[in-house]
């Protein structure tokens, strides 16, 4: 069986795909499965460097910009933002050209699409070639893309219960976010493996903050900015800062700016890891926006979390919103993590409190689904194999 995987833009999007890659691997040691990404993705040579893709293609695809906050129509109707959203409409006609005519040359039995700009052309070209596609929402608020391509997808494959989609109910799945088969509940034992991994054995209190796969500049500094309290008050304490290939430089630079001393050596700069799960797993603490991938590895992970969920996202600040309110996690907006010294007290006091972590990690866990890329794997081998898939 020939099986297509797209999405793309985001370590959100590229994360769950390989995790599926992986179970069409296990699931079906002979089927062959293609990542169609996008032209210029910063994170392409993620799935291209993964050994359950066997090829790798990549098509124009555009973005429409719109704008979440109080400035929105007039951002919208910014000169510059019409002309990008009028080049990027005329990249995603072209793409979805490109898209047909290489699909149906590698004639796929079905399309996985996880989202993200890319899923579009792609979609639109399995349609016009008659594949079957399935669509993902790891989110509430499904995807622009998906919200887009919905009308023609085989099923929509979902995380959370199918009422709060707008599909059909007889073509809606719940399967759960996919994730990495290395992400595991962490024990003591693990994380000292962990932390033993990444030379952090002799470290009592590690923590992690992690923006995404692009990181997040304004979470960035405000760990940079919280920093010299933490380090001060925790002499024992490592910090881990996944800060997102673009902005590594940046945010190495802002340390060095804090003139740290020898306490700049327990500070680990990382644009980018194909292993959080080690990074997570070793850590005490995780401070992280509202994505929903990585909350469902952390999830799975059993570890406290903070979240500082983007306010232009509406989907970052209802995921966090709703673990918060069920005491799953610790949330701060935006405005409050910036306050001098607010994010680092709130980290101190958990790292102080090992019953409080251990509430947090163990109601987050309540939100996991391990099974999730097996689930979605098998979904997608019965749709490439069903004898009216293309009906």
């Amino acid at each position: 069986m020939k099986i297509v995987v797209t999405g793309g833009g985001s370590g959100g999007h590229i994360t769950p795909i390989l995790a599926v890659a992986h179970e069409l691997k296990v699931l079906d040691p002979s089927c062959q499965v293609i990542y169609i990404g996008q032209k210029g993705d910063k994170l392409a040579d993620i799935p291209a460097q993964d050994p359950n893709i066997d090829q790798v293609y990549t098509v124009w695809a555009g973005k429409f910009r719109r704008y979440a906050d109080e400035n929105w129509l007039k951002r919208l109707l910014d000169f510059r933002t019409i002309a990008l959203n009028l080049r990027d409409g005329f990249r995603v006609l072209y793409g979805t050209g490109q898209s047909w005519r290489l699909l149906r040359g590698l004639k796929p039995d079905v399309i996985f699409t996880r989202g993200g700009f890319v899923s579009v052309p792609v979609a639109l070209g399995g349609r016009l070639n008659r594949i079957p596609y399935i669509t993902h929402d790891s989110d509430s608020v499904p995807s622009l893309a998906n919200r887009l391509i919905a009308r023609w997808a085989h099923l929509h494959a979902v995380a959370l219960p199918p009422e709060l989609y707008p599909y059909p109910k007889d073509k809606t799945v719940v399967v759960g976010v996919p994730v990495a088969a290395q992400y595991e509940p962490v024990t003591p034992a693990l994380r000292a493996q962990y932390r033993d991994s990444l030379g952090l054995e002799n470290f009592q209190h590690v923590i992690l903050l992690t923006g995404g796969g692009n990181g997040a500049r304004m979470l960035n500094m405000a760990l940079v900015d919280n920093a010299r309290y933490l380090l001060g008050t925790y002499p024992d304490l490592a910090i881990l800062h996944i800060t997102g290939r673009a902005l590594e430089a940046e945010t190495g630079a802002a340390y060095d700016a804090l003139q740290l001393g020898a306490s700049r050596g327990r500070v680990f700069v990382h644009g980018f890891v194909t292993d959080l799960y080690r990074y997570s797993g070793a850590a005490d603490v995780v401070i992280a926006r509202g994505g929903a991938t990585n909350l469902a590895e952390f999830a799975l992970q059993q570890v406290a979390c903070v979240l500082v969920p983007s306010k232009q996202l509406g989907w970052n600040v209802q995921n966090a919103a709703t673990l918060a309110e069920h005491g799953a996690v610790l949330q701060l907006t935006e405005d409050q993590a910036e306050q001098p010294e607010r994010l680092g007290r709130v980290i101190g006091d958990l790292l102080g409190q090992d019953k409080k972590r251990a509430e947090l990690a163990h109601t987050l866990a309540e939100y996991a689904h391990p099974h999730a890329a097996a689930e979605l794997a098998a979904l997608i081998l019965k749709t490439g194999g069903a004898e009216d898939a293309r009906s």
